[in-house]
């Protein structure tokens, strides 16, 4: 399975949240070297609108899950959801950045040096790993067009409701990420690649954990938008990294359980998605109805996420 499974001892409790007096302006290096991960497959994040909105997303009634693939997807289920606007890419470091100026925020990894999940060939905790520089200190800091990462899910509920916005929910997200094309495995279809035979979005090729070839473009995390939109116009809606849902965990087929796990906040969130470590060996998990319970209390090199806005007199 792709998501990070921490040990007991690395677990780590949720804290309130905290801001720093006197914090100082995020920086980032933009002197950089160019490097593989700057140049996009596809229309770049310059190129996109700056709608601070959102890609609008239809009501509509769908069918959500899959029983072709991992269990815990099914059974497929019709749903009615209604109309919203979603952010078109994954937040961005830079957009967080702005939030941490604004606000003095301080994420659950920079609290008490708790740090993150980070991979390098296999997982483990590293206490310097935080958004800034998400494999820790002795690794680059994170780059302006990149998703944001090592965000715990109260990060990115705090970030949400700083904009007024909000986190989506799993079947919110998984209407947008269909992109208006009913029952297709991907958000682009039902085959693996594209007409052209490129990859349509960042996952991992090759052999996993052993190499990645990297013949999407990246060996690793790309940067926003690098490749061709879905058909509502959002961009790495599967692969990348995986994204934050406000949903509690719970086995669609035990629906029993959603009403318990719901009333308990350190409960597992629903991520969706898949990510740049998804390999088709291993996981296979970059498509609208795969599901993994997310720990809240920690950030990973492979989750983010992006937020929504819902009309006034939408429930």
């Amino acid at each position: 399975m792709c998501l990070l499974r921490l040990g007991a001892g690395l677990i780590l409790s949720l804290v309130l949240a905290a801001c720093r007096d006197g914090h100082e302006k995020v920086q980032f290096n933009l002197k950089a070297p160019p490097s593989k991960k700057d140049a996009c497959l596809s229309k770049g994040p310059d190129e996109i609108t700056d709608d601070k909105v959102g890609v609008w997303i239809p009501a509509q009634t769908l069918t959500v899950g899959s029983e072709e693939h991992s269990a815990e997807e099914g059974p497929r289920v019709v749903v009615s959801v209604a109309g919203f606007w979603i952010d078109s890419t994954e937040v961005t470091n830079a957009d967080f950045a702005k939030f941490v100026d604004a606000t003095g925020y301080l994420t659950v990894a920079e609290r008490d040096g708790a740090g993150g999940g980070v991979f390098e060939g296999a997982w483990h905790l590293e206490e310097t790993a935080s958004w800034r520089q998400p494999f820790g200190h002795h690794r680059e800091d994170a780059r302006p067009d990149f998703p944001v990462v090592q965000i715990a899910y109260e990060d990115a509920l705090a970030y949400a409701r700083w904009l007024g916005r909000d986190l989506p929910t799993e079947i919110e997200w998984e209407a947008a990420a269909r992109g208006g094309i009913q029952n297709a495995i991907y958000t682009w279809g039902n085959e693996a690649r594209g007409a052209d035979g490129k990859p349509q979005t960042n996952h991992w090729q090759g052999i996993f954990p052993i190499v990645d070839t990297g013949d999407d473009g990246f060996e690793g995390l790309a940067p926003v938008a690098c490749f061709p939109a879905n058909g509502y116009g959002l961009y790495d809606m599967a692969g990348n990294v995986w994204e934050w849902t406000q949903d509690p965990w719970s086995d669609r087929r035990q629906t029993v359980t959603v009403a318990a796990a719901a009333t308990r906040e350190d409960a597992a969130r629903v991520i969706k998605g898949g990510s740049w470590l998804c390999a088709d060996n291993f996981c296979h998990r970059y498509r609208p109805a795969s599901r993994q319970p997310g720990d809240p209390s920690i950030g990973t090199i492979h989750i983010g996420f992006r937020t929504v806005l819902r009309p006034r007199n939408s429930s």
